[in-house]
């Protein structure tokens, strides 16, 4: 075997090697969606940690319900790039994509007993608006494509076609943003305790 061929052979291998290393890096996250409390930790301890979490990244809540152990919020449009004091883009993916579609995100937590000491589920829905193109003449008027916008004002101001059209597209759920809330909640219920030590 010559030289040239063994470098190719070389090559080969090695791209095959990063090739299943990148996918492999890609697969489904491994960020925990449970938490269990500590003994001590009460349910309306809880409940009001999550309040507050969701609450402190802008989440606006639509159910809470300390019967049930349920907080729902309502959907919230993902954070744009020149808004860094959101943190809702909990995955690096997420950023580029809330910049380039419109998403929004809905969280649920579940407050169970779990023999004897209180668990949290979150689940974090994610969806993109799938708004269809209008039709335009030319391509001086792509900036009408979406909207009815001028040149110099793009606006989001959409037609009765376009409205009877809209529709969210569910994307499935984003576990990074669920570890994130679950890790805030669980920091927020131990700051009374650190209080109290000191």
């Amino acid at each position: 075997m010559t030289e040239d061929k063994i470098r190719i052979v070389q090559y080969a291998l090695l791209a095959a090697v990063l090739l299943g290393a990148g996918c492999r890096s890609q697969g489904i996250s491994r960020a925990p969606t449970r938490i269990v409390c500590e003994d001590q930790v009460t349910a309306v301890a809880i409940m009001q940690a999550a309040m507050e979490v969701l609450t402190g990244m802008h989440f606006p809540i639509e159910k809470l319900d300390a019967r049930e152990g349920i907080v729902r919020t309502r959907p919230l449009r993902a954070a744009q790039f020149f808004e860094f004091w959101r943190s809702d883009n909990a995955n690096p993916s997420g950023i580029p994509e809330a910049n380039l579609h419109t998403i929004r995100r809905s969280v649920e937590l579940r407050v169970t007993d779990d023999s004897g000491r209180w668990s949290v589920d979150c689940d974090v829905s994610v969806q993109r608006l799938s708004l269809p193109e209008n039709k335009i003449a030319s391509i001086s008027q792509a900036y009408q494509m979406h909207t009815q916008s001028i040149p110099a004002l793009q606006r989001l101001d959409v037609s009765p076609q376009q409205q009877q059209g809209m529709a969210w597209i569910d994307l499935g759920k984003d576990p990074y943003l669920a570890a994130e809330i679950l890790k805030r909640i669980t920091e927020k219920l131990k700051q009374p305790k650190e209080r109290k030590a000191t």
